[in-house]
C-alpha cells in the first residue's frame, strides 16, 4: 500500500498531545494502523512532549486524561503491527464500532448512490461516520465548519486537491471547499470525522442536512 496523503503536522501534534477531538482522533488512530511513517512522526512528537513534561512540576488533574480509550486502542495497534491481519479490512482501532469486515457493514441510504453508517462517540461531540459512494458518483460541493478528516479504506476519490486511495488521509479545514468524485469503477468507502457539519452549496443537500446530520 502506497500512502501519499497524510495528516498535517499540526493534526499529528494535537493527536500526540491528546488534544484532538474524539472523532478526529479516531480517524488519525486508524490512519496510524495503516501508515508506519506517521507512527514514527507521532512517536517523535511524544518523546518531545515527555521531555517538556519532565521539566514541569507535578499538578493535580482537573478532569480525566483525554483520549484514554483511543490510546488503549493505539497500544493494541502497536502490539500487532507487522503481523499479518487475517481478520478483515477495517483498521483495528475502528473494529469495536464497525466489526472487522467492510462487506459485513449494514449500510443506511443517505442519498442517490450514497450510503453511510453513523458511529457513536463517547463525548457525543463532532461527527464520525463510514461513507460509501457509488462508482463515479460525486458528493455535493461543500466547505467545512471546522476540521474534516477523511481516511480512504477501499476504492478512491479525486477532488481539487488530488486523488486519494486506501490509507490516504485528507486533512481539510474551514478554508477549503471541494467536490469529491468516487472512482468510476470501484467507488469509494471512507471514514469521515468532522468537528461541525459541512457547508453544502447545493440547496437540496442543505435541505436534508438536518435529517442526515452530515
Amino acid at each position: 500500500m502506497k500512502i501519499t496523503h497524510h495528516p498535517d503536522d499540526s493534526t499529528l501534534m494535537f493527536y500526540a498531545a491528546g488534544n484532538l477531538a474524539e472523532p478526529l482522533s479516531a480517524v488519525v488512530c486508524a490512519h496510524l494502523a495503516m501508515c508506519p511513517r506517521c507512527v514514527r512522526e507521532v512517536r517523535a512528537m511524544e518523546r518531545v512532549g515527555v521531555v517538556l513534561l519532565d521539566r514541569l512540576g507535578p499538578a493535580a488533574l482537573s478532569r480525566p486524561v483525554p483520549q484514554m480509550a483511543l490510546r488503549a486502542m493505539e497500544a493494541e495497534v502497536a502490539a500487532t503491527r507487522g503481523k499479518p491481519d487475517l481478520e478483515g479490512d477495517i483498521p483495528v482501532p475502528l473494529r469495536h464500532l464497525l466489526g472487522a469486515r467492510i462487506d459485513d457493514v449494514c449500510w443506511k441510504r443517505l442519498g442517490i448512490g450514497i450510503w453511510n453508517v453513523a458511529l457513536t462517540t463517547q463525548t457525543g461531540r463532532g461527527d464520525l461516520r463510514l461513507l460509501r459512494v457509488g462508482p463515479g458518483r460525486a458528493m455535493p460541493e461543500h466547505g467545512h465548519g471546522g476540521t474534516e478528516l477523511t481516511l480512504i479504506l477501499r476504492g478512491s476519490y479525486r477532488d481539487e486537491f488530488g486523488t486519494y486511495e486506501p490509507g490516504d488521509l485528507a486533512d481539510l479545514d474551514d478554508e477549503f471547499e471541494h467536490r469529491p468524485i468516487a472512482h468510476p469503477e470501484l467507488g469509494c468507502i471512507c471514514v469521515i470525522a468532522s468537528e461541525r457539519p459541512a457547508r453544502f452549496k447545493n440547496f437540496i443537500a442543505r435541505l436534508i442536512q438536518p435529517l442526515t446530520g452530515f
